[in-house]
């Protein structure tokens, strides 16, 4: 368990959330889930080995918040959508188009009303890494708006949630029982990734959206509705956090966008704490959208540091892209992450374990440089 002198975040370094899956987990799920050859408790224990080294390869990097790696998980969204009363994943013939590649094609249906069931598997996910940890346990979690955007209009069969508002309310309803779950599993820090926010920043997604009937400045402010609606009872001693990025499957992305259209429904509408924004490439745009961060206490984390490749990013190029971001949020307002987790999907992003590695101490080693640590 995370020792009592441990700084409560927010922390000036940090990451999204996925890490690469080892061999071994690999080859396990393999087993298991394909050629039905393993059993769960050696799946579990499998698991678990990686989950532990995953531990301490984040808090020997120095990270003061660490993750599972989400090693347990196929992908980042499907696994907790599909574990929600309500959702069911099936498998067609062809997955969703990102750039250049398809995804897997496991689509999330919604045949039911929605809720939060009170064995939901990630809150033992949860439990696990809070106990093999010393420093802050954290965990990543689909924000609300993934389970309607990735649900096709012809995959939610509830005649009631054919009122797009009614689906908005409960999926609200079903977040806020998931934080208060996740609170009373001993969950201080959680984070959602509501990455759409910035796929409707793309003008090919806002297109498609409004060819299906849907205005994309509408979803962007019932999406940010639904996130407000999710965390507005949270307890005071937990913090929110929220990442966006435009798609990351083997090193591939789904979008291009500044966030601009975005921006003030992500800083002055959701009530999130703690902003992961991707910003490794020319897709995601200027730094301007950062002048309407409120000042206070809310922080962005900058993604300069991709995941997509390999390639390590030089520090004093880190530094002037603060000082440029300073121009329109408050230094002390911000903070250093990596662009996306480097494993969104189990297959992971065409980088190595020593390239992660390397990756995630330069993300401490920037906060050093810039505020002086970590836990500044």
């Amino acid at each position: 368990m995370a020792t009592a002198d441990v700084k409560k975040p927010p922390y000036r370094a940090d990451h999204v959330g996925s890490l690469l899956r080892p061999a071994a987990v690999k080859a396990a799920r393999k087993r298991f889930y394909e050629e039905k050859s393993g059993d769960a408790e050696e799946l579990r224990e499998i698991e678990d080995a990686a989950i532990r080294d995953a531990v301490k390869l984040q808090q020997d990097a120095g990270l003061l918040a660490v993750t599972d790696g989400e090693i347990r998980r196929s992908f980042w969204h499907y696994d907790f959508m599909g574990g929600l009363t309500g959702f069911e994943l099936e498998e067609r013939e062809e997955g969703v188009q990102f750039h250049g590649v398809k995804l897997r094609p496991i689509f999330p249906t919604i045949k039911g009303k929605l809720d939060f069931p009170d064995d939901h598997p990630m809150l033992d996910h949860f439990r696990f890494v809070a106990s093999v940890t010393e420093v802050t346990p954290k965990i990543s979690i689909p924000g609300p708006s993934c389970c309607h955007f990735r649900t096709a209009k012809a995959d939610i069969h509830p005649k009631e949630y054919q009122d797009p508002e009614a689906l908005f309310a409960d999926l609200a309803k079903t977040y806020a029982k998931a934080v208060r779950a996740f609170y009373d599993a001993g969950c201080r820090y959680l984070q959602m990734d509501d990455i759409f926010f910035a796929y409707l920043c793309d003008p090919k997604h806002r297109a498609a959206k409004a060819a299906d009937g849907q205005d994309p400045d509408w979803l962007i402010e019932r999406y940010a509705w639904m996130m407000h609606e999710a965390i507005k009872d949270r307890p005071d001693d937990m913090l929110i956090g929220m990442h966006m990025c435009r798609g990351n499957f083997v090193s591939t992305y789904a979008a291009e966008g500044a966030y601009d259209p975005a921006a003030d429904a992500i800083f002055n509408q959701t009530g999130v704490d703690i902003y992961f924004m991707e910003y490794d490439s020319e897709r995601a745009g200027g730094l301007e959208p950062l002048r309407l961060l409120p000042k206070g206490s809310k922080r962005v984390l900058p993604g300069f540091i991709t995941t997509k490749t390999g390639d390590l990013e030089n520090l004093d190029d880190l530094k002037r892209k603060f000082d440029a971001a300073s121009r329109y949020a408050d230094i002390g307002q911000l903070g250093i992450a990596p662009q996306c987790g480097f494993a969104s999907t189990e297959e992971g992003n065409r980088i190595t374990e020593d390239d992660q590695k390397r990756k995630l101490d330069l993300v401490v080693r920037t906060a050093e440089a810039i505020w002086g640590g970590v836990d500044k």
